[in-house]
């Protein structure tokens, strides 16, 4: 997403402000039965496996809400809460992030985008989560990294990995892509990747990035299908991607990557995460 120059913190919260006209789309290959897990070379650092009370929200101790209905830079139509109508667990083990049509603070729709600022930030290794993504036009999910030190460069200096963005409106497509000076917004470094075989709303499956210094990797459960190095940047752009970035899970309803919800849009809509994890190479 565009960046939103209200306030400085919200300058540079934007989620990925990708040109759908510039994606580009691998050959759609079939959804794996057993998605590949971590093997010994990883070490885990940091968790959260949403077990807990039905209704009760995401750990404060590791989330922090972004409340606001401005836009977030993108045209987003929706107003982010910290309700548990919006944010909550399940008592199943999972995250509901829910995108619910309903008239709140001047707008048409509500959602929550929950982030770990604060709580955990960490430089390179394997950040993952199993997530069940919702459906429908307009609905836009994403698992994202922002640069820590946000604050004192803005966005995109900071640097922006998305690990997960996807249209409710196309489930059988997954975008990854990277942000920084040189390369943001709509000319961003990214990659869009079609699966077969089934629909990515129709069950969980793990996304992942392996980030490495001057290299980062995508994954769909357990296998690459994106990979960027320095080398790939625009003659002049730096690398960013050197120093720790916080954790962000969020549903957009509406915004200039997906575009607006419809009448075949069937409200609520829930993102639902099973867990969040992060490794770092075993020594």
């Amino acid at each position: 997403m565009t960046r939103n120059r209200l306030l400085p913190w919200l300058a540079a919260m934007v989620t990925l402000a990708c040109d759908p006209a510039a994606n580009r789309t691998t050959k759609p290959d079939p959804l794996p039965t057993n998605p590949q897990q971590p093997g010994s070379e990883w070490q885990l650092v940091w968790q959260d496996e949403f077990e807990g009370t039905a209704g009760t929200p995401p750990s404060a101790e590791r989330w922090v809400h972004d409340v606001g209905g401005h836009g977030w830079g993108n045209e987003q139509w929706e107003f982010n809460t910290a309700r548990p109508e919006n944010a909550s667990l399940d008592g199943a083990g999972n995250l509901l992030i829910t995108a619910r049509k309903e008239s709140y603070q001047g707008r048409s729709y509500t959602s929550a985008r929950i982030n770990t600022r604060g709580r955990f930030e960490h430089t390179y290794g394997r950040f993952e989560a199993r997530i069940q993504l919702p459906v429908g036009r307009g609905i836009w999910p994403a698992f994202w990294l922002l640069g820590a030190n946000l604050a004192e460069v803005d966005w995109p200096e900071c640097g922006e990995i998305d690990i997960m963005e996807y249209r409710g409106q196309l489930p059988a497509l997954v975008r990854g892509s990277l942000h920084g000076p040189g390369y943001s917004g709509g000319g961003n470094i990214g990659y869009e990747h079609a699966v077969s075989g089934g629909k990515l709303n129709e069950d969980f499956h793990v996304y992942a990035v392996e980030w490495e210094p001057n290299r980062i990797r995508w994954l769909l459960d357990g296998v690459t299908f994106f990979e960027t190095t320095p080398a790939r940047l625009p003659a002049g752009a730096r690398w960013v991607f050197d120093h720790p970035h916080f954790i962000i899970l969020n549903v957009a309803v509406g915004g200039n990557f997906v575009g607006p919800p419809d009448n075949s849009t069937v409200f609520p809509q829930q993102m639902k995460v099973d867990y969040v994890r992060v490794y770092s190479r075993a020594q």
